[in-house]
Parts: C-alpha cells; structure tokens; sequence
C-alpha cells in the first residue's frame, strides 16, 4: 500500500469545502445563526470566561457532542490525533500508555482539566490519556499556545479540557451495548434532568477488551475500564450556586513484562456567589489522584499520587470590559512502595486578566505569580490582541510566557532525581487569522516558542540523572477549516511544525512534523455516513534521530442508523485498509509498539 501525502489530502480537503460553503445560499438565515454557533462555538478554556472563537483570541479546537458521538472513540486520544497542533505517540492501544504533543511539546507540558479540575501525575507530570473514556464528556476544548498566566505550570503547549454533561429537561435516560474486534465488550448508561433550580447527570460505563499482538510474539495484551460519573448543581432564586462533580475511571492494563491496576479519580464542590449585579465570586475545592499497582519482571510496586487544590475566582463586569483576578493554593502527595527523599510540595499563586473590548479593537493581558515549595517562585504572563477587520476577519497577535515544574521523579526518585533541578521556560508569540462566513470558516495561525532550561536525562560528571541543559525552539504553522451545510459536516486541520533541539540541531523525540486530518459526516434521513482520514509524516524515537519512525495514513468509516424512535444503531470501521504503523520504539529491547489494526464495532443505543 502506498503511503498518502498529506499535501494531496489537503488539497481535497480545502477544495471540497469552499464548494460547500457556496452552497449555502439555499439555507434559510435561521439555520445559518445555528451552523455559527457551532463553527464559532463559545470557549472557557481560552480566557477563563466564555468567548466565541474569534473573541478568544487564541488559536482553539472545539470537538462537541455530536461529534463525539459520531465518531465514538475508545478513549480521549483516539478523538485528539492530529487535530491543529496535537500530536499523538502511544505504546499501543486499549490502554497503553499515550502521550499528547501539543505544538512539539512534551507531554508534560500540556495539562488536562475535567469541569476545571486538573488530572495528573505528580511523579511523571503527565495526564493517564488512555483511562478517559469518552462517553462520559460531551465536549473538548484545545486551547493551543502558553497559558502560564491563567493555569499556572506546565501550560507550555497549551491546555485540553474536558467537560461533562450538566443535565436539562425531562429526565433523559440512556443505554447503549456494543462490541467487536479484539473480543471487545462495551457498554454505558446515563441518566440526565433538570427540576426546580436543579441539574443532574449520573453515568456508568464498562468497556473490556483481550487486547491484541502490540509487540510480536508477546501475546495479546487485555485492556478494561469502569467509569462512573456524577454531577449535580443547584442554582438559588438569589442567582447562587452550589455543585459537586465526581468521576472515578479504574481498571487494569497489561503491558509487555507484566500489568497495571490503575485509578483515576476527581472529586470537587464549588459555590458561586453574586456580590453585585457586576461581581460574581467562585470558591472551588478539589481533589485529583492518580494511582496504580503495578506488576512486572522487576516485581510489584505501588505509586499513588493525589493533589488538593482550593481555587478563589472572581469575576467583575465593567460594561463591556470585564476583570478576572484569584488565588489558589495547591498541594501534590505521593505515596507508594518508593522512597522518595520529599514526598509532597505545595504551590501558592494570585493571578488576575483583563479583557477589554474597544471595538473593533480587543486586548487580554494576564499575569500570574507562582510560589513553589520545591523549585520556587515563578512569574508568567501573557497579551493578547485582536482586530475585528471586517465582519468576516478578526486578526489577533499574542505573547505569553509559561514554565514547567520539575516532576517528583526528576526530583527526588531515589539514585535519580535531581534536587537541584530548576523548572523549564518558555516564551512563544502567535499572529493568527479567523474567519467566519455563513456556514463555514477558517483559521490559520503561526507561532514561535522558545524554551530554556529544558529538563533532559543525560549523563554528567558520571552520574546519569535530569538537568537542565538543553534548549529548544518549536516553530509551526497550523490551517483549519470547516463547513456546515446542505446536511455535511466538513472539517480539515493541517498542521506543519519543527521542534528543534538548539544544542543539536536535531528535531525533538517523537515528533511528526506534518499531520492532516479530514473529518466528513452526511446525514441522510434516518442514516448519517462518515469518515476521519488522518495522515502524519515520519518521526524519530531517539534524540540523535538515527531511529525513524516512517509516516502513515489511515481511513476511518463510521455509519448510524435511527431505526425505531429513540433507538439508534452505529458501526465503525476503524483503520480499514489495515495500516500498519508506530509511533513508539523500544530501544533497549529492540521492538516496536504496534497500534491497532483494522477493526470493526456495533453497539446500539437506547435514549439520550
């Protein structure tokens, strides 16, 4: 099979969907107000406050509900490859340890936030992608670019969040069974409603699957999942409101050389307040662990990590400009069968942004001072600006500053860690262009990112540990487009970049630098007809890039049937023309991660 190119997949893409978009001369103006709200989605990510696209001044993926119905990914990183600026790389797949490149980042420089709440581990950095099951969220946000000011570490690349349902109407219940290759079984179900000032959504899911070969000659290698989700608010006659989110993914994966018991939990309250008609102040109280049990060739070991974070927001309207400042204070916890030389740090930091709107002219400028226990403290900000050329065009310019935190292994893991460790910087400018037109738009950004001190494992003075040594510069440019009209749903994304290592001259590990992605849904009566194309350029799973990882491209179909009322039936066809492909290598052992091959799924569905 020949490999696609990503040039002449964009240039179908791009082409078909400016014929879509004059088609919609046929639509009524009533149907155009709906396609803009979803092609210019509203975005809280971006600025910590809702913004449409165009007036978050940042570079933004929105991927909604339907969406994530439709193409029904097994978890959070199957939906998240090669959309602008994300890149994926994997040691195979049903649970297999994955990591998000947001614009040539590293993994731990791209935080994740469930309903506001940030997951991760405090001893490698980075988020567990591959427990998320995606059934439980009903929109993502990418918001790309440093977002230090806002987030406070580790928002280098950006920031993914996910967001679960809130609940409205009638209670609305919700089954849907399914399975297919790999012997894999799945199901969930749900229950949502509103009444009296009150919001519900209750949800549980169950996914188990016998894995297959990742490695040749190791065994199939079994993955499951059990979700539950709960979220309830309660909105009083004053405008106060009071909420609680809940969300706990465990199960267990095997891996090459053994397995892992693992959890992911999150656990919050908030409550809202309007001092004034202006001034509405926001407490939140939150838990985040992360915890596995893990069982290998070197024997057994337990790490459980736990963060607590109390987070003070407040939000002030001064007509159509508008003031955010707060305070948080953060404590990570870890624990297990390692002796760690310090085993919890805690974070203090003030933020304040301000959003001011002088029509046609825009700016958000924020500042935020971390103080560090372990690393010490740390000042990021950030200024953003935006022209509104025409009613079509909105020209935005930005600058921002981030740093990411040393991790609790590169600290303090004993015979390893580096006590002495400071935390990396960075600094990164944007120019991007939107535009919004009927029922389509496009967006096309460039930036540059500069990060010092980064953390790399190397050997110095005859010690092989973390420090800080290199230097990096990641470069790129990112085109989106989409189309809402006569019934399809168009999307193409295509992203070039060039991450750098300055000391060596060489691109950094595990990087594609070209990625396309084409999403086309039709929705025809009872039935709607889709497929995501996804194609990427080689990478190199070493830093002298003498180990290369070739390119790949692979076609995924998907069809939904609306058979009786209320019940609907899907199949997806993932990989179909078989492709085999990698994105991690074992160097030691000398073998490659293979990711899935073709496989097909049915479920069916009840309600929701």
């Amino acid at each position: 099979m020949n490999k696609p190119h990503p040039s002449r997949g964009l240039a179908f893409a791009l082409a078909a969907l400016p014929l879509a978009v004059q088609a919609q001369g046929e639509t009524t103006a009533a149907a155009d107000d709906v396609a803009s709200q979803t092609l210019n989605p509203l975005v809280v990510t971006a600025a910590l406050a809702p913004r449409t696209a165009d007036e978050s001044l940042a570079s933004v993926t929105v991927i909604d509900q339907q969406a994530l119905r439709r193409q029904d990914p097994r978890d959070i990183t199957d939906i998240l490859r090669a959309q602008p600026g994300v890149d994926i790389s994997s040691s195979g797949a049903f649970g297999k340890n994955a990591s998000v490149y947001l614009r040539g980042t590293g993994s731990e420089s791209t935080p994740l936030m469930i309903d506001g709440i940030r997951l991760r581990s405090a001893t490698t950095g980075s988020p567990a992608w591959q427990f998320l099951d995606p059934r439980m969220f009903e929109r993502v946000e990418v918001v790309r670019g440093p977002r230090g000011s806002l987030y406070g570490a580790d928002a280098v690349g950006g920031v993914v969040q996910l967001f679960t349902p809130e609940g409205e109407g009638e209670p609305t219940p919700s089954v849907t069974l399914g399975g297919g290759s790999f012997d894999t079984r799945r199901g969930s179900a749900s229950l949502s409603g509103s009444g009296g000032g009150t919001r519900y959504h209750v949800a549980a899911s169950r996914l188990e699957s016998d894995g297959y070969e990742i490695v040749d000659g190791q065994g199939d290698k079994g993955y499951d999942n059990t979700t539950g989700l709960v979220r309830l608010s309660h909105t009083f006659a004053s405008g106060a409101e009071l909420g609680l989110l809940g969300l706990s993914a465990r199960g267990n994966t095997e891996f090459v050389g053994g397995d892992t018991d693992y959890a992911q939990r999150v656990a919050g309250v908030y409550g809202e307040l309007p001092v004034t008609d202006a001034w509405r102040s926001r407490l939140t109280l939150s838990e985040a662990r992360d915890e596995s049990d893990n069982h290998d060739d070197f024997g057994d070991s337990v790490i459980d990590t736990r963060t607590r974070t109390a987070r003070w927001e407040n939000t002030l309207d001064l007509g159509p400009h508008q003031l955010v400042a707060g305070a948080e204070y953060a404590r990570d916890d870890v624990s297990g069968t390692t002796a760690y030389v310090e085993d919890s740090r805690d974070n203090l930091a003030v933020f304040g942004q301000a959003l001011l709107d002088f029509s046609p002219f825009s700016v958000q400028a924020g500042l935020r001072h971390d103080d560090n226990e372990a690393f010490g403290e740390e000042v990021t900000g950030s200024l953003a600006l935006g022209y509104a050329l025409d009613e079509i065009h909105t020209l935005r310019a930005s600058y921002g500053t981030a740093f990411r935190a040393p991790t609790f292994n590169e600290l303090y893991f004993p015979n390893f860690g580096n006590p002495d460790l400071e935390a990396e910087h960075s600094e990164s400018i944007e120019l991007g262009l939107r535009g919004q037109l009927g029922r389509g738009f496009w967006d096309l950004a460039l930036y540059r990112t500069e990060i010092d001190d980064m953390i790399a494992n190397t050997l110095r003075n005859g010690r092989f540990a973390p420090f800080n040594v290199d230097r990096a510069r990641i470069r790129g440019v990112e085109i989106a487009t989409g189309a809402d009209v006569n019934d399809w749903t168009l999307r193409a994304a295509l992203t070039y970049a060039d991450p750098e290592d300055r000391e060596t001259g060489k691109r950094l590990v595990r990087r594609a630098s070209r990625s396309l992605r084409f999403d086309a849904d039709r929705a025809l009566g009872d039935w709607t007809l889709g497929g995501s194309w996804i194609a990427q350029g080689h990478r190199y799973n070493d830093a002298a890039n003498d180990e290369r990882l070739p390119g790949f491209g692979i076609l995924n179909l998907r069809a939904g049937w609306g058979f009786a009322p209320g019940w609907s039936a899907r199949l997806t066809l993932e990989n179909v023309f078989d492709k085999e492909y990698v994105t991690t290598y074992d160097s030691f052992n000398d073998y490659a991660y293979r990711d899935a091959g073709r496989a097909a799924f049915l479920s069916v569905s009840f309600g929701g």
